[in-house]
Protein backbone atom coordinates (compact mmCIF):
# COMPACT_ATOMS: atom_id res chain seq x y z
CA UNK A 1 0.00 0.00 0.00
CA UNK A 2 1.35 3.36 -0.85
CA UNK A 3 1.47 6.13 2.50
CA UNK A 4 -1.68 7.41 2.93
CA UNK A 5 -2.98 10.22 5.14
CA UNK A 6 -2.53 10.13 8.84
CA UNK A 7 -3.84 13.36 10.10
CA UNK A 8 -4.02 14.08 13.44
CA UNK A 9 -5.42 17.37 15.80
CA UNK A 10 -2.57 19.53 17.72
CA UNK A 11 -2.26 21.08 20.83
CA UNK A 12 -0.86 24.32 19.41
CA UNK A 13 -1.44 27.37 22.01
CA UNK A 14 -2.94 27.92 25.71
CA UNK A 15 -6.61 29.27 25.41
CA UNK A 16 -6.91 33.02 27.32
CA UNK A 17 -10.26 31.82 27.68
CA UNK A 18 -12.38 29.58 25.76
CA UNK A 19 -10.11 27.28 23.36
CA UNK A 20 -10.66 28.69 20.11
CA UNK A 21 -10.72 25.87 17.00
CA UNK A 22 -7.84 26.34 14.57
CA UNK A 23 -5.56 27.95 17.57
CA UNK A 24 -5.77 26.38 20.30
CA UNK A 25 -5.88 23.15 18.18
CA UNK A 26 -5.18 22.33 15.03
CA UNK A 27 -6.45 19.77 12.33
CA UNK A 28 -3.06 19.22 10.74
CA UNK A 29 -2.96 16.83 7.62
CA UNK A 30 0.41 16.98 6.28
CA UNK A 31 1.43 13.56 8.04
CA UNK A 32 1.80 9.85 6.22
CA UNK A 33 1.80 6.45 7.35
CA UNK A 34 1.72 2.95 5.06
CA UNK A 35 0.22 1.09 7.84
CA UNK A 36 1.57 -1.98 5.65
CA UNK A 37 4.91 -1.33 6.60
CA UNK A 38 5.19 1.16 9.18
CA UNK A 39 7.77 -0.48 11.67
CA UNK A 40 6.34 -1.74 14.98
CA UNK A 41 9.39 -2.72 16.75
CA UNK A 42 6.81 -5.05 18.90
CA UNK A 43 4.39 -3.54 18.94
CA UNK A 44 0.76 -3.07 17.11
CA UNK A 45 -0.75 -0.94 14.88
CA UNK A 46 -3.70 1.07 15.59
CA UNK A 47 -6.65 2.45 13.97
CA UNK A 48 -8.64 5.01 15.75
CA UNK A 49 -12.52 4.52 15.60
CA UNK A 50 -13.91 7.37 18.32
CA UNK A 51 -12.71 9.74 20.12
CA UNK A 52 -14.29 11.17 23.84
CA UNK A 53 -14.17 14.92 24.45
CA UNK A 54 -14.73 15.91 27.77
CA UNK A 55 -14.98 19.11 30.03
CA UNK A 56 -10.82 18.18 31.85
CA UNK A 57 -9.54 19.02 28.20
CA UNK A 58 -9.63 22.74 29.02
CA UNK A 59 -7.80 21.99 32.24
CA UNK A 60 -5.58 19.82 30.52
CA UNK A 61 -4.95 22.83 28.04
CA UNK A 62 -4.04 25.04 31.64
CA UNK A 63 -0.49 23.08 32.53
CA UNK A 64 -1.89 20.71 35.07
CA UNK A 65 -0.68 17.15 35.90
CA UNK A 66 -3.53 16.08 33.22
CA UNK A 67 -1.12 18.55 30.52
CA UNK A 68 -1.39 18.34 26.92
CA UNK A 69 1.97 19.25 25.32
CA UNK A 70 1.94 22.58 22.92
CA UNK A 71 3.33 20.66 19.54
CA UNK A 72 1.62 17.26 20.32
CA UNK A 73 -1.74 15.39 19.32
CA UNK A 74 -4.23 15.64 21.78
CA UNK A 75 -4.67 12.28 23.78
CA UNK A 76 -7.29 11.17 25.75
CA UNK A 77 -10.36 8.30 26.12
CA UNK A 78 -10.47 6.60 22.91
CA UNK A 79 -11.23 3.38 21.19
CA UNK A 80 -8.87 1.57 18.42
CA UNK A 81 -8.76 -1.66 16.70
CA UNK A 82 -5.72 -3.19 15.91
CA UNK A 83 -4.79 -3.63 12.26
CA UNK A 84 -1.35 -4.91 13.00
CA UNK A 85 0.52 -6.28 15.40
CA UNK A 86 3.86 -8.18 16.67
CA UNK A 87 2.36 -8.28 20.42
CA UNK A 88 1.50 -11.92 21.10
CA UNK A 89 -1.12 -10.84 23.75
CA UNK A 90 -2.75 -8.08 21.23
CA UNK A 91 -4.17 -10.16 18.63
CA UNK A 92 -5.54 -8.25 15.19
CA UNK A 93 -9.28 -7.16 15.44
CA UNK A 94 -9.07 -6.75 18.74
CA UNK A 95 -10.20 -3.57 20.45
CA UNK A 96 -8.02 -1.27 22.80
CA UNK A 97 -9.74 1.00 24.82
CA UNK A 98 -8.09 3.78 27.13
CA UNK A 99 -6.94 7.32 28.08
CA UNK A 100 -4.10 7.20 26.09
CA UNK A 101 -5.74 7.37 22.77
CA UNK A 102 -4.04 9.95 20.42
CA UNK A 103 -5.75 11.72 18.28
CA UNK A 104 -4.11 10.77 14.89
CA UNK A 105 -5.81 8.37 12.75
CA UNK A 106 -3.41 5.88 12.95
CA UNK A 107 -0.78 5.60 16.05
CA UNK A 108 1.86 2.59 16.36
CA UNK A 109 1.77 1.40 20.43
CA UNK A 110 5.00 0.24 21.69
CA UNK A 111 3.16 -1.51 24.39
CA UNK A 112 -0.55 -2.31 25.92
CA UNK A 113 0.05 -0.40 29.16
CA UNK A 114 -2.42 1.72 30.38
CA UNK A 115 -4.80 0.93 27.28
CA UNK A 116 -6.98 -2.81 27.88
CA UNK A 117 -8.29 -4.85 25.60
CA UNK A 118 -12.36 -4.13 25.68
CA UNK A 119 -15.04 -6.96 24.65
CA UNK A 120 -18.55 -4.40 23.92
CA UNK A 121 -22.04 -5.39 24.51
CA UNK A 122 -23.37 -6.97 21.26
CA UNK A 123 -26.10 -4.26 21.20
CA UNK A 124 -24.39 -1.39 22.15
CA UNK A 125 -22.08 1.01 19.74
CA UNK A 126 -18.51 1.28 20.68
CA UNK A 127 -19.47 5.29 21.66
CA UNK A 128 -21.13 4.04 24.56
CA UNK A 129 -17.52 3.06 25.84
CA UNK A 130 -16.58 7.17 25.85
CA UNK A 131 -19.57 7.53 28.18
CA UNK A 132 -22.28 5.78 30.04
CA UNK A 133 -20.25 2.30 30.30
CA UNK A 134 -16.71 4.46 29.87
CA UNK A 135 -14.99 6.62 32.10
CA UNK A 136 -18.12 9.23 32.90
CA UNK A 137 -20.16 6.11 33.92
CA UNK A 138 -17.67 4.80 36.32
CA UNK A 139 -16.62 7.94 37.62
CA UNK A 140 -20.20 8.12 38.80
CA UNK A 141 -20.27 4.49 39.70
CA UNK A 142 -17.59 4.48 41.88
CA UNK A 143 -17.97 7.99 43.05
CA UNK A 144 -21.70 7.33 43.97
CA UNK A 145 -20.74 3.81 45.61
CA UNK A 146 -17.69 4.97 47.28
CA UNK A 147 -18.65 7.86 49.23
CA UNK A 148 -22.39 8.51 48.97
CA UNK A 149 -23.11 6.94 52.07
CA UNK A 150 -26.60 6.94 50.62
CA UNK A 151 -30.08 6.65 52.70
CA UNK A 152 -33.68 5.64 51.42
CA UNK A 153 -35.58 8.85 51.83
CA UNK A 154 -32.35 11.39 51.64
CA UNK A 155 -32.27 14.40 48.87
CA UNK A 156 -29.13 14.68 46.55
CA UNK A 157 -28.65 17.75 44.05
CA UNK A 158 -26.83 16.82 41.11
CA UNK A 159 -25.73 19.85 38.99
CA UNK A 160 -24.80 19.22 34.73
CA UNK A 161 -27.55 16.28 35.77
CA UNK A 162 -27.66 15.91 31.80
CA UNK A 163 -24.02 15.38 31.03
CA UNK A 164 -23.05 11.46 30.81
CA UNK A 165 -21.71 11.87 34.77
CA UNK A 166 -24.57 13.90 35.70
CA UNK A 167 -27.39 11.83 33.79
CA UNK A 168 -25.74 8.10 35.88
CA UNK A 169 -25.67 9.83 39.52
CA UNK A 170 -29.22 10.62 38.95
CA UNK A 171 -30.57 7.19 38.16
CA UNK A 172 -28.14 5.74 40.90
CA UNK A 173 -29.91 7.69 43.49
CA UNK A 174 -33.11 6.84 42.32
CA UNK A 175 -32.28 3.38 42.86
CA UNK A 176 -31.32 4.40 45.98
CA UNK A 177 -34.70 5.49 47.09
CA UNK A 178 -33.25 9.20 47.63
CA UNK A 179 -35.10 12.19 46.48
CA UNK A 180 -33.27 13.85 43.47
CA UNK A 181 -33.29 17.44 42.38
CA UNK A 182 -31.45 18.42 39.65
CA UNK A 183 -30.27 20.89 36.76
CA UNK A 184 -28.96 21.60 33.61
CA UNK A 185 -28.48 24.40 31.39
CA UNK A 186 -31.75 24.08 28.93
CA UNK A 187 -35.20 23.36 28.68
CA UNK A 188 -34.70 20.42 26.20
CA UNK A 189 -32.03 18.90 28.82
CA UNK A 190 -34.35 19.54 31.99
CA UNK A 191 -37.36 16.70 29.72
CA UNK A 192 -34.12 14.76 29.79
CA UNK A 193 -33.31 14.86 33.70
CA UNK A 194 -37.35 13.87 34.25
CA UNK A 195 -37.45 11.03 32.05
CA UNK A 196 -34.48 9.73 34.21
CA UNK A 197 -36.39 9.72 37.71
CA UNK A 198 -35.88 13.41 38.45
CA UNK A 199 -38.44 14.49 41.03
CA UNK A 200 -37.24 18.02 41.00
CA UNK A 201 -35.63 19.52 37.45
CA UNK A 202 -34.77 22.95 36.54
CA UNK A 203 -33.08 25.06 34.06
CA UNK A 204 -30.59 26.75 36.38
CA UNK A 205 -30.25 29.82 33.25
CA UNK A 206 -33.77 30.58 34.03
CA UNK A 207 -34.62 29.28 37.91
CA UNK A 208 -32.84 30.33 40.81
CA UNK A 209 -30.93 27.26 42.33
CA UNK A 210 -31.44 29.37 45.40
CA UNK A 211 -35.34 29.31 45.36
CA UNK A 212 -35.25 25.72 44.39
CA UNK A 213 -32.88 24.70 47.43
CA UNK A 214 -34.94 26.14 49.97
CA UNK A 215 -38.23 24.46 49.02
CA UNK A 216 -36.97 21.55 48.35
CA UNK A 217 -34.00 20.94 50.48
CA UNK A 218 -32.14 20.82 52.87
CA UNK A 219 -29.83 18.12 50.96
CA UNK A 220 -27.96 15.53 52.07
CA UNK A 221 -25.78 14.99 49.35
CA UNK A 222 -24.74 17.11 46.29
CA UNK A 223 -22.74 15.83 43.23
CA UNK A 224 -21.34 18.92 41.72
CA UNK A 225 -20.04 19.27 37.75
CA UNK A 226 -19.68 23.06 37.82
CA UNK A 227 -18.86 25.01 40.69
CA UNK A 228 -19.43 28.53 40.70
CA UNK A 229 -22.36 30.07 42.18
CA UNK A 230 -24.17 26.36 42.31
CA UNK A 231 -21.57 25.17 44.68
CA UNK A 232 -22.38 28.54 46.78
CA UNK A 233 -26.00 27.98 46.51
CA UNK A 234 -25.64 23.98 47.77
CA UNK A 235 -23.11 25.11 50.69
CA UNK A 236 -25.63 27.42 51.72
CA UNK A 237 -28.39 24.97 51.66
CA UNK A 238 -27.23 21.87 53.09
CA UNK A 239 -28.28 19.81 56.10
CA UNK A 240 -25.49 19.10 58.69
CA UNK A 241 -23.60 16.01 58.32
CA UNK A 242 -24.25 16.45 54.29
CA UNK A 243 -21.89 14.82 51.96
CA UNK A 244 -20.30 17.27 49.25
CA UNK A 245 -18.99 14.66 46.33
CA UNK A 246 -16.49 17.38 44.46
CA UNK A 247 -16.15 16.17 40.53
CA UNK A 248 -16.04 19.42 38.25
CA UNK A 249 -15.96 22.85 38.30
CA UNK A 250 -16.82 23.80 34.57
CA UNK A 251 -18.26 27.17 35.13
CA UNK A 252 -14.78 27.97 36.33
CA UNK A 253 -12.40 26.13 33.79
CA UNK A 254 -12.61 29.47 30.93
CA UNK A 255 -12.51 32.22 33.48
CA UNK A 256 -10.65 33.57 36.45
CA UNK A 257 -13.40 32.64 38.84
CA UNK A 258 -12.71 32.93 42.41
CA UNK A 259 -12.50 29.74 44.84
CA UNK A 260 -15.93 30.06 46.85
CA UNK A 261 -16.42 32.17 49.51
CA UNK A 262 -18.59 29.91 51.45
CA UNK A 263 -16.46 27.43 52.74
CA UNK A 264 -16.96 28.40 56.13
CA UNK A 265 -20.40 26.01 55.83
CA UNK A 266 -18.06 22.81 55.62
CA UNK A 267 -16.82 23.47 59.06
CA UNK A 268 -20.49 24.99 60.32
CA UNK A 269 -22.63 22.11 59.35
CA UNK A 270 -18.91 19.37 59.53
CA UNK A 271 -19.61 18.29 55.90
CA UNK A 272 -17.98 15.39 54.33
CA UNK A 273 -16.41 16.77 51.09
CA UNK A 274 -14.97 14.25 48.99
CA UNK A 275 -12.74 14.91 45.67
CA UNK A 276 -14.20 12.72 42.65
CA UNK A 277 -11.63 12.06 39.97
CA UNK A 278 -10.94 8.92 38.15
CA UNK A 279 -7.14 8.52 39.06
CA UNK A 280 -7.67 8.74 42.86
CA UNK A 281 -11.33 6.10 42.77
CA UNK A 282 -10.71 2.81 44.07
CA UNK A 283 -10.71 0.68 40.55
CA UNK A 284 -10.81 -2.74 41.22
CA UNK A 285 -13.11 -2.48 43.82
CA UNK A 286 -15.67 -1.80 41.47
CA UNK A 287 -14.39 -2.01 37.90
CA UNK A 288 -15.70 -6.16 38.08
CA UNK A 289 -19.51 -5.51 39.03
CA UNK A 290 -19.24 -2.05 36.94
CA UNK A 291 -19.25 -3.95 33.61
CA UNK A 292 -20.90 -7.04 34.95
CA UNK A 293 -24.21 -5.04 35.37
CA UNK A 294 -23.87 -1.78 33.77
CA UNK A 295 -23.10 -2.59 30.05
CA UNK A 296 -26.38 -4.69 30.06
CA UNK A 297 -28.40 -2.28 31.83
CA UNK A 298 -27.61 0.28 29.35
CA UNK A 299 -28.54 -2.12 26.73
CA UNK A 300 -31.78 -3.39 27.77
CA UNK A 301 -33.23 -0.01 28.93
CA UNK A 302 -32.90 0.10 32.70
CA UNK A 303 -30.37 2.72 32.30
CA UNK A 304 -30.68 5.63 30.05
CA UNK A 305 -28.45 7.51 28.27
CA UNK A 306 -27.38 10.23 25.63
CA UNK A 307 -24.91 10.62 23.11
CA UNK A 308 -24.25 13.50 20.58
CA UNK A 309 -21.56 12.39 17.80
CA UNK A 310 -19.81 14.12 15.46
CA UNK A 311 -18.24 12.79 12.51
CA UNK A 312 -14.71 13.94 11.73
CA UNK A 313 -11.50 13.87 13.38
CA UNK A 314 -11.54 17.60 11.59
CA UNK A 315 -14.06 18.58 13.96
CA UNK A 316 -12.33 18.09 17.29
CA UNK A 317 -11.74 21.70 18.13
CA UNK A 318 -15.46 22.44 17.49
CA UNK A 319 -16.25 19.99 19.47
CA UNK A 320 -14.24 20.83 22.15
CA UNK A 321 -15.45 24.53 21.92
CA UNK A 322 -19.03 22.99 22.55
CA UNK A 323 -18.51 21.41 25.55
CA UNK A 324 -16.96 23.77 27.17
CA UNK A 325 -19.58 26.50 26.83
CA UNK A 326 -22.68 23.88 27.40
CA UNK A 327 -24.22 24.36 23.60
CA UNK A 328 -23.65 20.29 23.49
CA UNK A 329 -26.78 18.25 23.72
CA UNK A 330 -25.25 15.11 25.29
CA UNK A 331 -21.68 13.20 25.84
CA UNK A 332 -19.83 14.67 22.80
CA UNK A 333 -18.25 11.83 21.45
CA UNK A 334 -16.38 12.13 17.72
CA UNK A 335 -16.44 9.25 15.09
CA UNK A 336 -13.10 9.31 13.22
CA UNK A 337 -13.85 5.86 11.33
CA UNK A 338 -15.74 2.91 10.95
CA UNK A 339 -14.18 -0.45 11.05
Amino acid sequence: MSPIQNARVLFNSVPKGFPVPGETTVYDTTPTIDPDTVPLNGGFLIKTLVLSVDPYFRVAMGGSHLGFTLGSPLAGFGVAVVVRSETPSVAVGKHVYGHTIVHQEYNVIPELGALQIMEKHPNLLWSVYLGAAGMPGQTAYMGWKEYSNAKAGEVVFVTAGAGSVGSMVIQLAKKDGLKVIASAGSEEKGEFLRSLGADVAFNYKTTDTRAVLQKEGPIDIYWDNVGGDALEAALENAAVHARFLQCGSISGYNSAQETSKMFHHINAKALHVHGIIMAHLPLMKYLPEFYATIPAQLANGELKYTEEVTRGLDKVGDVILAVQKGTNKAKAVVLVAEE
